[in-house]
């Protein structure tokens, strides 16, 4: 789902949550919102966001589950690398997916010669 650049992560959050039903959502202080968070819990997602500063009573958080959102936040840093992906180059929703695919397959390919 792509949006303009200008609106938050949030918006899109839960529309594309809908088609898939995941054990946790990991995300970031951005996240924390009550809608946001009410609507995991109904559907029995575990919500693993930590609560912002200014919470007047802060929620739980599982920390050790969410040091893994760093996997995440890697590869995202590995197609920034890839300046058709980071640019937003292709002005077509389907040839820019086309484009972020090819890169995934390309840091796919170079973590799998590193091990071999």
């Amino acid at each position: 789902m792509l949006t303009p650049g200008q609106a938050h992560d949030l918006t899109c959050a839960e529309p594309l949550l809908e088609s898939v039903d995941p054990g946790a959502v990991l995300g970031d202080k951005a996240f924390d919102a009550d809608p946001f968070i009410d609507a995991l819990e109904r559907r029995d997602i575990a919500p693993v966001i930590p609560p912002k500063a200014n919470r007047k009573v802060p929620r739980s958080c599982d920390f050790v589950l969410y040091c893994e959102r760093n996997l995440v936040e890697r590869f995202f840093n590995k197609l920034k690398h890839f300046r058709a992906v980071a640019t937003r180059y292709e002005k077509y929703a389907d040839n820019y997916l086309a484009l972020v695919k090819l890169a995934a397959v390309r840091i796919w390919l170079r973590s799998y010669e590193s091990v071999s």
